[in-house]
């Protein structure tokens, strides 16, 4: 991995891959939003509010899969001391914190009609919300300190304490009775849900990744540039001392 601990090899790797993953973005985006609206059926029981699965449902996943990311950068900056391992958490973090955010408005929005209320204290929405702030904690500490390092260690830590809450939100609903429905895409009997609908949820799911590849390189570079800037007015105030 530190082959790629260069931050001048990543920029021209991330120079590479950034058209690639904005344009699967936009093209993701656009047909699953066209597909979700416009030809994918009605629930015979939710009816029309079923379409706020295809935001949520992937904006739930992406929590997931982002925070899981942001433990293992965190391991390997820790472990290895990875000099982009720290950069790309700080980047990672933001943007977890917004999937998170966007899959907390979007059920409370799907909630309130299908269950009568915009919140309940149920196993999977506690352990998401915890998530939220596992997120904000990070973001925190890692500018609590006017030492980037120990700010960045102290994120670190917590960052792979809270990966406990992980696979707690992800079996909550298998070992907790809550009001979330067992998996129904992600099981060993294959997928339970029809083509007609799996297929905007997949493309929304491949959107948001390639939005969060887009968005992090474009983070991550500028917490290049930010580092590059703090040593250039390092050096100039050892050199006017």
């Amino acid at each position: 991995m530190h082959r790629f601990a260069n931050p001048a090899r990543f920029l021209r790797m991330a120079a590479a891959v950034l058209p690639w993953s904005a344009a699967l973005t936009v093209g993701c985006l656009g047909a699953g939003l066209w597909f979700a609206l416009f030809d994918s059926p009605a629930d015979y029981q939710q009816g029309e509010t079923v379409r706020i699965m295809y935001v949520h449902v992937p904006a739930a996943w992406m929590a997931l899969f982002v925070y899981t990311n942001l433990a293992i950068a965190s391991a390997v900056a820790l472990v290895w001391k990875h000099p982009l391992a720290d950069l790309a958490a700080r980047a990672m973090a933001p943007i977890g914190a917004a999937f998170t955010a966007l899959s907390l408005i979007t059920g409370s929005l799907w909630g309130q009609p299908m269950w009568g209320t915009w919140w309940v204290w149920d196993a999977r929405l506690t352990s998401v919300l915890i998530l939220f702030f596992l997120y904000l904690g990070h973001i925190a500490l890692a500018n609590a300190f006017d030492d980037p390092t120990r700010g960045n260690r102290a994120a670190a830590i917590l960052a792979l304490v809270g990966a406990v809450n992980v696979p707690i939100i992800k079996f909550s609903v298998d070992w907790w009775n809550t009001l979330h429905q067992p998996a129904s895409i992600v099981r060993i009997g294959g997928p339970t849900i029809d083509s007609s609908m799996l297929t905007p949820l997949l493309l929304m799911a491949f959107g948001f990744t390639f939005y969060f590849v887009s968005v992090l390189i474009l983070r991550i570079r500028a917490e290049i540039l930010a580092r590059k800037l703090r040593t250039l007015r390092f050096a100039q105030g050892e050199a006017t001392a």
